[in-house]
């Protein structure tokens, strides 16, 4: 037991305070110094990557899982210290894990291919859509390092290269959808690393369920996932026209975006994110659908989002 202002009170032997802490991270503060000084801090222990790496390759059926961690441990370690350091860039084992899995997938696709060949295919397929220019020579000459002599072509896709170049240059409306000024077809070219970088998108929505373009601004990011809409379109995928849509996050408050609880009457609220979803859930039909958040990062709206992001490809929807 012990007093607290005047007021006996007992202690609960079952619980227990923990903070976890992110120094520096964007939107977090530090704790105050009163407050620390009741905790005990304890540091963090670095995990094992290559031990982690394995049991994921074992766990999707590698039975070289032991060469191949090691050797996709030290790519990324060599990565993280040569590269150039950008934000969007992660060696961390999040971005790890992602890799393994789409590993994974290409290995029950793909069961002729060697193990080799597939972890190679599938670390220069998911990481080189993210680089800058100034990095695409240093990584492709690690990976022919690593796997000397390994020659595992991309997947191509034509279908959908054709289907981009002829939305691009063709001037029938019905492939683009209205929003706001972007409603009329615009005015762009077909070239060649556009196309690729559309392509790049599609093959990185096939394999996660949430996915970030970025850019300056003007590097054409709406014009990327408006043109492979329109190209989804044009093919059909799914029956029918490629659904989206899109708002700005910045342009209302979290409580608007993500709904809230009335502090009073207790009355929940939804947000326009549930809106969406529950619109898109309702529709029987096959043809893919998008929540597109057109707009700026920051940690106002974007922490809230971390679940959704993660692994984690079970959305419960409530009526």
């Amino acid at each position: 037991r012990f007093v607290f202002e005047g007021t006996d009170l007992p202690i609960d032997p079952t619980n227990a305070v923990f903070i976890t802490m992110n120094p520096g991270y964007a939107g977090r503060a530090e704790l105050p110094e009163n407050l620390k000084a009741l905790f005990r801090p304890c540091a963090m222990v670095v995990p094992d990557f290559e031990n982690i790496a394995e049991i994921n390759l074992a766990g999707e059926g590698f039975v070289e899982s032991k060469t191949l961690a090691n050797k996709f441990v030290a790519m990324y370690s060599v990565c993280k210290e040569l590269l150039s350091k950008q934000m969007h860039y992660d060696w961390g084992l999040r971005a790890m894990s992602g890799v393994l899995r789409i590993a994974g997938g290409m290995k029950r696709a793909d069961p002729d291919k060697s193990e080799t060949q597939i972890l190679m295919r599938a670390m220069r397929d998911t990481n080189l859509p993210k680089f800058v220019q100034a990095d695409f020579g240093i990584f492709l000459a690690l990976i022919n390092d690593l796997f000397p002599k390994v020659d595992c072509p991309a997947i191509v896709n034509p279908e959908l290269q054709a289907a981009i170049k002829e939305v691009i240059t063709n001037d029938d409306q019905k492939y683009w959808q209205t929003w706001g000024k972007y409603g009329t077809r615009p005015g762009l070219q077909p070239e060649e690393s556009f196309v690729t970088k559309c392509v790049n998108l599609a093959e990185a929505m096939s394999v996660r369920h949430c996915v970030f373009v970025l850019g300056t601004a003007g590097a054409a990011k709406t014009e990327l996932w408006k043109t492979l809409a329109a190209a989804q379109t044009f093919l059909e995928i799914g029956g029918g026209r490629t659904q989206f849509d899109a708002l700005n996050p910045k342009a209302v408050t979290s409580n608007e975006l993500y709904g809230y609880v009335h502090p009073v009457t207790k009355e929940p609220y939804d947000g326009i994110i549930a809106k969406i979803m529950r619109d898109f859930s309702a529709q029987t039909n096959e043809q893919p659908k998008w929540m597109v958040l057109d707009g700026d990062i920051d940690a106002e709206w974007i922490e809230s989002m971390n679940t959704v992001m993660d692994d984690n490809k079970i959305l419960t929807l409530t009526t």
